[in-house]
């Protein structure tokens, strides 16, 4: 055995076996066992070299791989085989290895059976669909398979489903990662006790042949690869290499399937050191394996990677006893393993950027931190394995295997560390990578199952420095596209920042990388030890100062930007992702106070790198001009940790603060980017383009501004507590630009800003201080507080719904921090503040989403415009806060004017913040208040209400703040006033408030009207006032004083000698001084804010002396100070309170304010206006006055056009509905009179000036989809169900019809039936009507009108003028009345023989086609429309094509399709009566006058006219004519109410009444008879045998032609005769139930067949004659509706039960009628019983017409259809969809299934509706209405929790059906209103 099989495996030298080839697989499997068997003995030594030389050839890495390097070589090499075959035949055999001679599948089996893992770790790839658990999540990176997610218990959890971007594993079993209690069943309970050892011989040849194989695959990998040539990317070739290896890689993943036993022996061989040295180091006599280590080498160069030769390194690199690596060197030593690198390709490139200036510090080279960058030895198979992956940029099959070893937990750690080493390789590779995103997504698909394990991830930080690594990757990284900063200093500037326009931070490159980093920071043990080492923090800032002033914006001065940069995208993703987040990750962690070294080392090394930046720009004390940076991450960093260390470590906040000059410093730059905010809104920055609004917007968007906008604040905040208070106040003004504008004088220059923006900017920077002073964000609100805060502000604006508010609402970043949105505290304080207002849905309109609305005591308590002017993106959303409140307070009658924002109290200031409030007691606020005040009094230019509400809005905050009760002694009224150096003699704003200033000096143009006056002492009323503008007032010389002693405090205390540079500031301040054209003027002025206060309560109010101290009436109001009446109201209330306040803080401005109510205030002065602003002013008063008409207008016409759509548009509620009178209803006219929509001319419509009715013409298949059972279908959600539409109306109408054209006469056939169910043409119409002229030339206009319609002119769509309503063709009204002459309506009393005879010969008359007139020819052209509306196949139905009785056939069967859709309409039966709207706004009038005029074109085979049929007795001989061509169909087989309708339209139009009641009397007779024949049919042979016998006794009775007993027992002797009852085998008995008949369920049954008949006359009745319907009970609807068809005689008494025969009036005698119908079906059951019987029996009994029902839940549609097959290609499409109609599964868009150029749906929606589709799309939950050649989205009938739709299922949260909402949809079917209701279309160009 043992030779043979040596012969079989042959020398290692032989190529290939060369046995036949059926004997092989035999052999291989000997040879196996053999192996295996040799192996097993105790010395095995043979047997393994034996095995070793047959994997040696047949793994033989030379000949595949020939093939892979070249193609055309391969064909020679590889002989017939080709590349592939030897792959396959070395797959056989490892396989057949590994069995050990046994099969294959039963070793697969046999291996399972041990495995013990109890994780799932199922890896999937991108768009899978998963589950993350919130609740049950212990890593928020947390996912779950479907499976494991449905089989674990997770109600009431907070989970959603998503669709898997980057790929992941399931977590399940993983208690690392997630709650045991959330596992699923299976893997509960694994526990590794159960589970058996692995018999040692079971794996023992995989121990053998797995490294081989494996070292073969890497022997491929690395044959396969060539470094890409520079130019040209290599993808192509790589990708086929990977091709080749599929198969190998495949075998691998399925044995990492095989479960846990095999997973620890690959475990083994992919770890052993041995082994890979053994096999790999290309010491060997082997050259193919020599060749390939080279190829290794030569790859890991041109990698920039070195290869440590020297033995000495050989071995374990031993890591440092968990110190860092990067020792603190300083600044120098952080940077510096950056210094020494190889120049490796990126290098060269970035120096070409000139990037020479960069900082770059050489480092003591130390091997080990150049190991970080720049060395990688491979120790083991799984090392190289990674590395080879890398290299090919991650192909999905090998990230698959790698991470389906996962579950195996010594694996793990090996694989962590291997991949931790070569990180930055993975960098390098990646910012090389031509498709770095999907590269990314690979990354981050591996790095997610490693780092989320937060045991895993501090061992790898412990053992490899995982974070040293990370962070200098991340440094290296951006270094490569730094570029000089340009802010502040532009020529000396040494600070690099990012440059935002490359592709690095454009493809956002950095995020896999940045996104391990945050996933790991987000581990408690791994973040403490990054904020313990002092090294990291250094170079981390270092990382943190490349983004700090990135992307600078400078004011466009001159011309507009020619090219809108949009790189403002990349900087605002990369300081939200690079550096706040981590930040975030960093905070979560500082939450008690043992953290508080962590804080102070942080803020330390923040301080010392905004330091340097502050030397590296050259900042001194003033920022450049015109130029603004939205990126401070640094100063950021700094702001967050201050307010953790103040909030959560109760660390003193002065500890951490620097000293008084950097705290100058830092302010400057966040208070910049406020006014520059400001200055946008202004729109000053317009030449720059839109992205600069796009800048601002965004650094105050939700998702930002916690990490943007509030630090800054914060920050501001935290400088102005502790600077001095005039310094920070002058400098805001300065900083706003408004510094000129503060002056008394009516008249000043600015010589920074425009007058234009004066206004704004002074808004601006008050509104700011507002927000400064009483936001509490960060200055001792609770988590808690902030969360009610910011949704209260939300609410305010607009109501949100659910998920918008989530978004809405700034969540802490980092996903531990506790305000996650939907916890618990989301939820609880969102019902506390808000109302739930259910979705609504209006019939006619939009789709209403679940919205919450705030409650009114949050508008009466909580609203704070302060947060919502801090939260607003756009500006409108201040108004529309403003608007709601408004409204709020008109409706709950508090207020019914105009108010003003309302002031709300603050929370209490956390006692370090207390300084702030300083700012509110200053002189020079008060300052500025004053002159504001005064300014507003005198009516100043460029002052606004929203100036006066900030000034109020600060005193009062004031007057809330004041620092200590001031003693009343403490000043009575000062001495004599100085000018204006003392402008008041405190810093308390309530004593400051009743200071009295009587003179200022103001400096003027020589212009302003101040200088004309020589005295001082002349009061200053006469001239001022005036409205001129420019020139500056000196109130802020103080200010520049200040400054200037400010800075000498500075220079003594600073030890740097910058005094040189200094002075350069304070000249700056004297300037406008210098100005030549100033003078100085004094002003009296004799005010104090008090006095200004109540004289602008006068001014507001309109009176004089309109203030009254309310104290004075009732003292009670000082005692209890919160009065309710002040909380809302205008300025006037404002002015009240705050004296209220002062009065209260203080005896003595009581005394003030009573003293100046007394002295009478003197009549303002009239105002001196020069001529020209008196025009201005008119101007201004014009304008107002046309604005305030055109309100009026248009609130009219809005009125108007309302209450036009209240009657026009309401489509879907006939009952409470006003229609339009098509027509004027009175009696005596004889003409109807139209009204043209488009001329406004009204007149009859006449031949040769023919009016029409505005009408869309529409094809549908709702009747074809009325079903006999009335239980709806369900949509199918298993394999099992499925919809068969054999029973569906239009399916029994197609079979009846085919079965008629089997046996009888084509042309009789088409009498026979009604066509239409499928495909007919439904007509409808707004009820406007308009000249067929002027409607061509509307079209016209239409044709050039280019705007995008939404429909095409060309196929003649248009909307109706008037209602706007879609339509598509015109109906002409047919001259003459509609209401018909009294004459025609008279009963008449003449014979029904009389009758009949007319209808004949009036049938008889041809219908000549009337002369050539333009009604004749737009008869005819709507009549095309009418063809052409639905497809050839619904109207050709003759067996030759293009009959004429095709048409015929069409036409009538037109009619009666709108006749039936109208009966549907009403609810399927006319009980209600009335006329419906329906009626009132039909067109089935003019409709018919069109049918009538071309059917009667046709004629009707004389011989065979059913109407002789129906009334005369024919001679039997003539029954008997030639036996070839096929009989006509018997009268009893035609559907009686397709007769009707042919009847009615052969006769000339109009009808007489009477002829019409003859007609229906005659085919009632025949409709009976029909009744009696299926009954009959019906009964049981014993039944019928008794009937027969009890008519005969009867039969001559006198009413015997009105009993249906008697007739019922001649119909069935009469059939008798024939074969019909025949041939009942046993199976037909089963078919008929033997129900025993009553002479009640006879009855029923009778007038039950007839019904749809009397109905569908009713309605046509109803229409031809203008008669109402009666309304009545169900159960005598047979009666009333025969009686108002005058079946029923007058005198017909109701007091014994009704008996349906009595309406019967026989033409002829019945029996011999009846017999001679009978005769008819005889002849044909001779031959055909069985066919004979099935056309007798007609299902008359129709349901409406239903969609399918829909399961509760959306995840069972989803779950079933997501993964099913598409029949086509068998593959799963890209977008299932379903039809709700029919259930039809269909790919949308998808190419396997189109069909002549169109794609599955549009041809579905064909076949299925006739044009009409209506899809559900699986995958986004979303309804799609296809019509004709447009589609719209529907919108949703899935919404969740929270009313909700949940498009593409973003959200993934568990949908329910909405019952109301598809009530909506399916009326909406039905109605055929999908074109009315549904505004957004668009063209679908066959391509859904």
């Amino acid at each position: 055995m043992a030779a043979a099989a040596a012969a079989a495996v042959g020398g290692p030298q032989a190529p290939q076996p060369e046995l036949p080839a059926p004997g092989l697989a035999l052999d291989k499997a000997a040879t196996a066992a053999h192996l295996k068997a040799a192996l097993s003995r105790p010395d095995n030594r043979a047997g393994a070299e034996e095995l070793q030389a047959l994997l040696e050839r047949v793994l033989s890495a030379e000949r595949p791989l020939a093939a892979a390097a070249d193609s055309e070589e391969a064909a020679a090499a590889g002989g017939g085989g080709g590349p592939g075959a030897a792959e396959e035949e070395a797959l056989e055999w490892c396989k057949c290895l590994l069995a050990g001679g046994g099969g294959y599948e039963e070793f697969c089996a046999a291996v399972r059976a041990y495995d013990p893992a109890a994780l799932c770790g199922l890896v999937w790839t991108a768009n899978f669909v998963a589950y993350r658990c919130r609740t049950c999540g212990i890593s928020p990176c947390m996912s779950l398979c479907a499976e494991c997610f449905h089989q674990g218990d997770h109600t009431g959890h907070d989970f959603n489903m998503f669709r898997s971007q980057a790929g992941g594993a399931c977590d399940c079993g993983d208690s690392n990662v997630m709650r045991e209690s959330g596992f699923c069943r299976r893997h509960q309970i694994k526990s590794s006790s159960n589970i058996p050892c692995v018999p040692k011989d079971l794996l023992m040849m995989s121990e053998f042949v797995l490294p081989r194989f494996i070292f073969c695959l890497i022997q491929y990998l690395r044959e396969g690869y060539s470094e890409p040539a520079a130019d040209v990317p290599s993808e192509k070739d790589l990708n086929k290499v990977l091709q080749l290896l599929e198969p190998q890689i495949s075998f691998l993943e399925d044995l990492t399937k095989m479960g846990g036993a095999m997973r620890s022996v690959l475990t083994q061989v992919l770890t052993n050191q041995q082994n890979y040295k053994d096999l790999t180091s290309g010491l060997g006599e082997n050259a193919c394996a020599k060749k390939s280590h080279e190829k290794y080498l030569i790859a890991l160069k041109s990698s920039g990677l070195t290869y440590p030769e020297d033995k000495l390194v050989y071995g374990i690199q031993e890591p440092s006893a968990g110190t860092s690596t990067l020792a603190v060197q300083g600044f120098a030593g952080a940077t510096g393993t950056l210094g020494q690198l190889d120049s490796s390709d990126e290098e060269d490139q970035d120096g070409s950027q000139g990037l020479g200036k960069r900082k770059r510090v050489k480092l003591s080279s130390s091997t080990k931190d150049q190991s970080i960058m720049d060395v990688l030895k491979h120790k083991s198979f799984l090392e190289e394995l990674l590395f080879w992956t890398i290299k090919y940029e991650f192909p999905q099959k090998m990230v698959t295997f790698l991470l389906n070893m996962l579950p195996d937990q010594e694996y793990k750690v090996a694989f962590t560390k291997t991949f931790v080493q070569h990180y930055a390789f993975i960098m390098k590779t990646l910012k090389k990578s031509h498709e770095s995103d999907t590269m990314s997504n690979r990354i981050v698909h591996i790095s997610v199952q490693l780092f989320s394990n937060e045991e895993l991830a501090r061992q790898v930080t412990e053992e490899c420095q995982l974070l040293d690594i990370m962070v200098t990757v991340l440094l290296y990284m951006m270094e490569s596209c730094l570029i000089k900063s340009e802010l502040q200093d532009e020529e000396n500037s040494l600070h690099v920042v990012v440059n935002c326009g490359e592709a690095l931070l454009k493809n956002n490159t950095y995020w896999p990388l940045v996104s391990d980093f945050i996933n790991i920071l987000s581990h408690q043990s791994v973040a403490k030890r990054f904020l313990e080492d002092h090294g990291l923090l250094v170079t981390w800032m270092n990382f943190v100062s490349f983004f700090q002033g990135m992307n600078l914006n400078k004011r466009e001065l001159n011309e507009h930007v020619e090219f809108e940069s949009q790189t403002y995208y990349a900087a605002f993703a990369a300081e939200l992702e690079a550096c706040a987040q981590p930040m975030w990750g960093l905070l979560s962690h500082c939450k008690v106070r043992e953290t508080q070294e962590y804080t102070r080392n942080v803020v330390r090394y923040c301080l010392e790198a905004l330091q340097d930046w502050f030397d590296a720009i050259n900042f001194v004390d003033e920022p450049a001009p015109n130029q603004v940076t939205f990126h401070l991450p640094l100063h950021r960093y700094y702001a967050m940790f201050l307010s953790k260390a103040v909030k959560c470590q109760e660390l003193d906040l002065d500890s951490v603060l620097p000293d008084q000059e950097m705290l100058m410093k830092l302010m400057i730059h966040p208070l910049q980017i406020q006014a520059s905010l400001a200055e946008i809104h202004s729109n000053m920055w317009v030449r720059n383009g839109l992205q600069i609004k796009g800048q601002a917007m965004t650094y105050v968007q939700s998702h930002f501004c916690n990490s943007m906008i509030d630090p800054d604040i914060y920050l501001l905040q935290v400088c102005a507590s502790r600077l001095d208070p005039d310094y920070f106040i002058s400098s805001v003004f300065e900083r706003f630009k408004v510094v000129d504008l503060l002056t008394m004088a009516s008249q000043h220059q600015n010589t920074v800003l425009d007058a234009e923006h004066e206004r704004s900017m002074l808004e601006g920077a008050l509104t700011f201080l507002v927000i400064l002073l009483s936001l509490r964000l960060h200055l001792g609100m609770s988590d808690d507080e902030i969360l009610r805060a910011e949704m209260v502000a939300q609410l305010c604006m607009n109501d949100r719904t659910h998920s918008s508010l989530l978004d809405l609402i700034p969540e802490n970043p980092n996903p531990k921090s506790g305000i996650i949105p939907g916890s618990y505290s989301f939820e609880s304080v969102l019902s506390a503040v808000a109302d739930f207002k259910a979705p609504v849905f209006e019939p006619g309109g939009s789709m209403q989403q679940g919205m919450y609305t705030p409650k009114a005591e949050v508008w009466d308590q909580e609203f704070d415009p302060v947060m919502v002017i801090l939260r607003t993106v756009y500006r409108r959303d201040v108004q529309s806060a403003m608007d709601r409140y408004t409204a709020f307070l008109k409706q709950s009658g508090k207020f019914p004017g105009n108010p003003w924002p309302p002031y709300k109290k603050r929370t209490p200031l956390h006692p370090s913040y207390k300084g702030l409030m300083r700012l509110l007691h200053c002189k020079t606020l008060h300052i500025v208040l004053f002159t504001l005040l005064y300014k507003i009094l005198m009516d100043h230019q460029n002052l606004s209400e929203h100036v006066l509400c900030m000034v109020l809005y600060l005193i009062e905050l004031g007057l809330e703040n004041s620092a200590d009760e001031e003693s009343d002694e403490e000043a009575s009224l000062c001495g004599p006033e100085r000018c204006h150096d003392s402008w008041f003699p405190g810093s308390n704003l309530v004593s400051n408030m009743r200071h009295f200033i009587n003179y200022v000096r103001v400096r003027v143009p020589e212009t302003a009207p101040e200088v004309k006056r020589e005295s001082p002492a002349s009061t200053s009323s006469d001239s001022l006032g005036s409205l001129q503008n420019s020139g500056t007032a000196q109130v802020f010389s103080l200010v520049a004083e200040r400054r200037k002693k400010f800075q000498e405090i500075i220079n003594r205390s600073s030890s740097e000698a910058n005094q040189v540079v200094r002075p350069k500031t304070s000249s700056k301040w004297s300037a406008p001084g210098s100005a030549p054209q100033l003078t100085t003027a004094i002003l009296e002025i004799k005010e104090s804010i008090l006095s200004l206060l109540i004289k602008l309560h006068h001014k507001l109010s309109g009176k004089q002396n309109s203030y009254y101290p309310p104290w004075l009436d009732d003292i009670e109001i000082l005692i209890q100070p919160e009065i309710p009446k002040y909380n809302h109201g205008d300025g006037i209330t404002a002015v009240e309170r705050i004296l209220l306040k002062a009065a209260l803080q203080s005896r003595m401005n009581k005394r003030i304010i009573e003293e100046i109510c007394r002295k009478v205030t003197p009549p303002v002065p009239p105002k001196k206006i020069t001529a020209a602003e008196k025009k201005t002013l008119d101007k201004e008063e014009r304008r107002q006055k046309a604005r305030e008409r055109q309100q009026k207008l248009l609130a009219e016409f809005a009125s108007r056009q309302k209450s036009f759509m209240e009657t026009a548009m309401d489509v879907d509620s006939p009952e409470n509905d006003i229609p339009m009178e098509i027509t004027t209803a009175e009696p005596q006219v004889s003409e109807a009179v139209y009204d043209c929509v488009i001329c406004g001319q009204s007149g009859p419509s006449s031949e040769d000036r023919p009016t029409g009715l505005v009408v869309l013409l529409q094809a549908s298949s709702v009747l074809g989809q009325c079903r006999d059972n009335i239980e709806p279908k369900t949509l199918p959600i298993t394999e099992e169900e499925q919809i068969y539409p054999w029973d569906t109306c239009a399916a029994v109408h197609d079979v009846r019809l085919s079965l008629l054209q089997r046996y009888f006469k084509d042309s009789s056939c088409l009498l026979a039936i009604s066509i239409g169910w499928e495909g007919g043409v439904y007509v409808q119409t707004c009820g406007h009507t308009l000249h067929i002229d002027c409607h061509k030339s509307y079209m016209e206009s239409l044709r050039n009108d280019q705007v995008l319609q939404g429909f095409s002119v060309d196929k003649g769509e248009f909307t109706c003028p008037l209602c706007r309503q879609f339509a598509n063709s015109v109906l002409p009204c047919y001259p003459g009345s509609n209401v018909e002459n009294n004459l025609w309506q008279r009963p008449s009393n003449r014979s029904i023989q009389d009758l009949i005879k007319e209808v004949e010969e009036l049938q008889g008359q041809p219908g000549a086609f009337p002369s050539e007139t333009n009604l004749s020819k737009e008869m005819e052209s709507v009549m095309k429309d009418i063809k052409n509306t639905t497809q050839k196949k619904y109207r050709d139905y003759s067996k030759t094509p293009g009959s004429p009785d095709n048409d015929f056939l069409f036409m009538y069967s037109v009619a009666r399709t709108n006749l039936e859709l109208e009966l549907i309409h009403r609810g399927g039966n006319l009980c209600s009566g009335g006329a419906s709207t329906a009626g009132k706004r039909s067109c089935l009038n003019q409709l018919f006058h069109v049918l009538a005029l071309h059917m009667r074109l046709y004629s009707i085979d004389s011989e065979y006219s059913p109407w002789r049929k129906l009334t005369q007795l024919e001679e039997m001989n003539s029954q008997l004519g030639n036996e070839e061509q096929q009989p006509e169909v018997p009268i009893l087989y035609h559907d009686v109410t397709s007769l009707l309708l042919v009847q009615i339209l052969m006769m000339p139009q109009p009808l007489r009444k009477d002829h019409f009641t003859c007609i229906v009397k005659v085919l009632f007779t025949l409709l009976y008879t029909q009744a009696l024949a299926a009954l009959s049919v019906k009964c049981s042979e014993e039944d019928r045998a008794a009937w027969k016998h009890t008519g005969v006794l009867k039969k001559n009775t006198c009413d015997a032609e009105k009993s249906y007993k008697i007739l019922l027992s001649f119909v069935i002797s009469e059939l008798s005769k024939g074969k019909l009852y025949h041939e009942e085998g046993t199976q037909e008995c089963a078919m008929v139930s033997p129900i025993s008949w009553s002479p009640e369920s006879m009855e029923k049954y009778l007038q039950d067949f007839c019904l749809p008949f009397l109905r569908i006359t009713s309605l046509l009745q109803h229409h031809l004659f203008g008669e109402d319907l009666p309304s009545c009970q169900e159960e005598e609807e047979f009666s009333v509706l025969s009686s108002c068809l005058g079946l029923l005689p007058t005198f017909y008494q109701t007091d014994h039960p009704f008996i349906s025969a009595s309406c019967l009036e026989w033409p002829v005698p019945a029996l011999s009628i009846i017999s001679q119908w009978c005769s008819e079906i005889n002849a044909f059951t001779e031959r055909h019983a069985e066919q004979g019987k099935a056309l007798l029996i007609q299902e008359s009994r129709w349901k409406l017409p239903h969609l399918l029902q829909l399961p509760e839940n959306y995840n069972t549609i989803f779950q079933y259809y997501h993964r099913k097959t598409c029949s086509v290609c068998t593959k799963v499409p890209k977008d299932p969809a379903v039809c709700l109609v029919c259930g039809t599964f269909v790919c949308l868009k998808g190419l396997c299934c189109k069909q002549q150029s169109y794609c599955e749906c549009v041809l579905h929606s064909q076949n299925c509706g006739a044009g009409t589709g209506i899809f559900l799309l699986i995958n986004a939950s979303v309804i799609i209405i296809i019509r004709g050649h447009r589609f719209c989205l529907w919108g949703s009938v899935y919404l969740d929790a929270h009313g909700e739709e949940d498009r593409d299922l973003r959200r993934g949260k568990p949908l329910y059906i909405c019952k109301e909402r598809y009530k909506v949809l399916e009326q909406q079917w039905i109605s055929h209103t999908f074109d009315h209701i549904n505004k957004r279309w668009g063209p679908h160009y066959n391509g859904l």
